[in-house]
């Protein structure tokens, strides 16, 4: 780092009150890689040892209330979703003034709750880093987790500093300073668009869409529709992120509205078009419905066809009358839409392994599902029947051939070459 470099502000958010120890460490450590550590307490019945540059109360009042008021709310619950919210918004002004280079922050349960809070409000590309004694948990809502949230276990660490959460508060006070120097923000030259899908041997069209995008002047984020991947991009759909979205493997609402734990939150295939963005959506993979490998098949799927991916994930397909179910879902989710929307529904199958000859072929379930979705696509959405397969080359024309016409009409801006 040349003498003139500006070092990176590091936020450090904890309960100074608890973990003073491991707070102080972790701002050592910061230190010495480079980064100007930024202390914010977010005790609430203590002080910490050290003095931090903004204090509990400077919390409160970005919350519009007091210390006093924040005990008196009623138990922990109420009194840190009240620090979470003036932590949050103190973070967003820091950053609003840059002041913000990246931000790391420790905690429990509660820490955790705060600490996705936090992390929500800052933008793509800034490193948001959390250490957690439920890091990887279940108990994180998908819906909850910034795209590009980093996390660790707090491993043995829960009480004071030992070797082990030595190692593991140093690796995540290094990564942080680390990211702020050298990670590349995203780039903006081009208008963004994004696009799900599954793995190329079940889902084929962004191999023809990608390329043929990038050469209309466009940058193109294709995201993993297997959970997290769904969760991103929702997250940048809802900070208007996208010029447009291909949004054509939307397995993950099977996933949520059937109860596995592969899901991306309630709110999946609903932010863009809540954020007034034009979407090109299909039905990709809807029929199939995704579960842990590693733990027993639920008995309402035993009689189901199911392809084991891999020793994480595999799929079970859905019946007729699940299908149906799932059509009107989709209604559901296209009506509340702002924005243009069109839908193209190939009727001759819907992944790889929905055609004649391969493992997942169910013409009968597929001809309910096509029937439901007649009935239940909005009348403001443009409706685009096709008879072919989705991993044909006249689905991937039909998709770019509505796109490009929504570019001639000043619906989606023009790329940039």
């Amino acid at each position: 780092m040349s003498v003139n470099a500006r070092m990176p502000h590091i936020l450090v958010i904890g309960t100074g009150d608890t973990k003073s120890d491991e707070l102080t460490f972790m701002a050592d450590v910061i230190g010495k890689a480079g980064g100007l550590p930024v202390m914010i307490d977010v005790s609430i019945l203590g002080d910490p040892a050290y003095s931090p540059e903004y204090t509990k109360h400077d919390v409160a009042k970005a919350a519009d209330t007091t210390i006093q008021a924040i005990i008196d709310s009623g138990d922990e619950h109420s009194a840190m979703e009240l620090m979470a919210k003036g932590a949050a918004a103190l973070v967003r002004q820091l950053y609003d003034v840059g002041q913000v280079d990246g931000v790391i922050v420790l905690g429990g349960s509660l820490g955790t709750d705060l600490a996705l809070d936090v992390a929500a409000v800052l933008p793509l590309g800034v490193p948001k880093f959390v250490i957690s004694t439920i890091a990887y948990s279940h108990l994180l809502p998908p819906e909850r987790i910034a795209p590009d949230l980093m996390m660790i276990l707090w491993a043995g660490g829960l009480y004071g500093l030992n070797g082990i959460c030595r190692s593991v508060l140093s690796q995540a006070a290094g990564a942080v300073v680390g990211a702020a120097l050298h990670g590349q923000k995203p780039n903006t030259d081009k208008p963004l668009i994004g696009m799900t899908s599954l793995g190329s041997s079940c889902l084929k069209y962004m191999k023809y869409l990608k390329p043929e995008l990038e050469k209309r002047g466009y940058d193109v984020a294709v995201f993993h529709a297997t959970g997290m991947g769904g969760r991103a991009f929702e997250a940048i759909a809802a900070q208007k992120g996208f010029a447009a979205v291909f949004d054509f493997c939307i397995q993950e609402v099977s996933n949520h509205h059937n109860g596995t734990v592969v899901t991306s939150g309630p709110d999946r295939m609903e932010n863009a078009g809540r954020a007034g963005i034009p979407q090109i959506v299909a039905p990709g993979a809807i029929d199939m419905v995704d579960l842990p490998a590693w733990q027993p098949l639920p008995e309402r799927f035993a009689e189901r066809p199911y392809h084991a991916h891999n020793r994480l994930i595999g799929s079970v397909t859905t019946d007729p009358q699940g299908r149906r179910a799932i059509a009107r879902v989709i209604g559901e989710k296209l009506a509340g839409a702002k924005s243009p929307v069109a839908f193209v529904l190939p009727t001759k199958g819907i992944q790889e392994w929905d055609q004649e000859g391969e493992p997942l072929y169910e013409p009968e379930a597929l001809d309910a599902f096509v029937d439901e979705m007649r009935r239940a696509a909005p009348a403001s959405v443009i409706f685009e029947e096709i008879d072919t397969h989705i991993n044909s080359p006249e689905f991937s024309e039909t998709a770019l051939e509505i796109f490009d016409r929504w570019v001639a009409e000043g619906v989606v801006p023009g790329g940039r070459r």
